[in-house]
């Protein structure tokens, strides 16, 4: 089998998606004969060629994160520059991969309701979306808090490679939880009581110098 892999992260090479890319990779070449190609959407110099590769695909891996309850613009900018390849013979197979910082899957699927649209629009075989949340963090865990992840990423990997399907089973594992529960809503809002739910967020924005507009609204007038 032949797999062209697109990842769609705007961080590139320093993404979360590109660790669970590389998982789910090392499981698909484990049968013997498949090959793949990965391109990075971020490299946004190179996009002439993406249309290119996904033309000549077999089978498409599109994996991005969840940005504003939809997509990074480099993501909707490759999805719109395949135009011209709607309802052409011979497109390829496609499926997806949306990762987020949310824990609940709930926020992802109105995108995996596009994306199967998308699919049919571009007149591809759907192969399904694949949604993991909690992901945001995990270059920081320890390696026995992330073993599990990387597990199932790798078996899906290694049945996708083997049987050109995502296993369902482990579709839906990787979804869960589907929403939280009370008691871990009753955490939160204890955390946001005590200064600590957007900690880690805060950190990142002080890191980006963004911490002081964090609540600018630059659109209203």
């Amino acid at each position: 089998m032949r797999l062209t892999v697109f990842n769609g992260s705007p961080r590139g090479e320093g993404s979360n998606t590109k660790i669970l890319l590389e998982h789910f990779i090392n499981g698909f070449m484990t049968t013997e004969g498949n090959i793949y190609e990965l391109a990075y959407l971020s490299r946004v110099k190179e996009s002439d060629n993406f249309v290119k590769l996904f033309r000549e695909a077999e089978h498409v891996l599109l994996a991005f994160p969840l940005y504003t309850d939809c997509m990074p613009a480099i993501v909707k900018t490759f999805i719109e520059s395949l135009e011209p390849l709607c309802g052409k013979k011979g497109n390829p197979d496609i499926g997806f991969i949306v990762q987020s910082g949310f824990p609940e899957a709930i926020h992802s699927r109105y995108v995996e309701r596009y994306l199967e649209k998308l699919a049919a629009r571009l007149g591809c075989r759907y192969k399904g979306t694949v949604i993991k949340g909690g992901v945001e963090g995990i270059q920081a865990k320890p390696a026995r808090m992330t073993r599990k992840l990387f597990e199932s990423f790798y078996q899906l990997g290694k049945t996708f490679g083997e049987t050109g399907k995502f296993d369902e089973q482990i579709v839906r594992k990787l979804a869960k939880p589907e929403k939280l529960s009370r008691f871990d809503l009753w955490i939160l809002k204890l955390l946001d009581k005590v200064g600590l739910a957007n900690s880690y967020w805060n950190t990142m924005l002080k890191g980006n110098n963004a911490f002081e507009k964090r609540f600018d609204k630059p659109y209203i007038i």
